[in-house]
């Protein structure tokens, strides 16, 4: 998993809520196990007619929201079926960070788990953000520090410190075991030695 640090993008802003995961990446879409390949249908029922073509309007269609990092989004994301697919689409796509005002819970902790950074704020601070969408400003993401900048101004927001430390160093559920494989190997040559009939076929 990369590492997450600091961020500056434009913005896309998609001012919808109740994004559920099913719209994030369709379930038609969900038969692979790889984690590449899912940006192309990111959005896909939002972002294509009927005969495969890019609806323009979709603002991840646009230039230059084609190539953002950063999702503004409405109230409730992430909702509905708990498919880490959703994050994985995400992240293929080139999105690395998402503020909304909240998230449904499994999602939200999946995201850090595939090294994207959700923020939380309150809906005026997303308005304000929002606005540097719209104008296709960038704004400036630093994990450290907990905050964005935005022009001259900035916004403080709260991640919890053990999450924090995984996308600081890029680590996911598997990174994290490995780092204690000496302990595990410890215990295992403990077992082995004081209950050797537990490895006898």
């Amino acid at each position: 998993m990369q590492k997450f640090n600091k961020l500056t993008s434009i913005p896309a802003y998609l001012p919808i809520v109740n994004i559920d995961t099913d719209m994030i990446i369709p379930k038609q879409f969900l038969k692979t196990i790889k984690r590449t390949g899912l940006g192309k249908n990111l959005f896909f029922e939002m972002r294509y007619d009927d005969d495969g073509n890019e609806i323009n309007d979709f603002i991840l269609n646009q230039n230059p929201y084609n190539k953002s990092q950063i999702l503004i989004a409405g109230k409730n994301f992430g909702c509905g079926s708990s498919r880490e697919h959703a994050p994985w689409a995400l992240l293929d796509f080139g999105i690395t960070c998402v503020i909304s005002s909240s998230y449904a819970d499994i999602f939200y902790s999946n995201c850090f788990k595939n090294g994207i950074l959700p923020i939380i704020l309150e809906e005026k601070k997303i308005k304000e953000l929002s606005e540097y969408a719209n104008r296709k400003d960038e704004i400036s993401i630093n994990l450290i520090d907990e905050k964005i900048i935005y022009g001259n101004n900035e916004i403080k927001f709260k991640i919890d410190p053990f999450k924090k430390k995984c996308l600081l160093e890029g680590l996911d559920d598997i990174a994290l075991s490995l780092n204690k494989s000496d302990k595990i190997e410890n215990f295992e040559n403990d077992l082995k030695k004081n209950k050797p009939w537990i490895f006898h076929d």
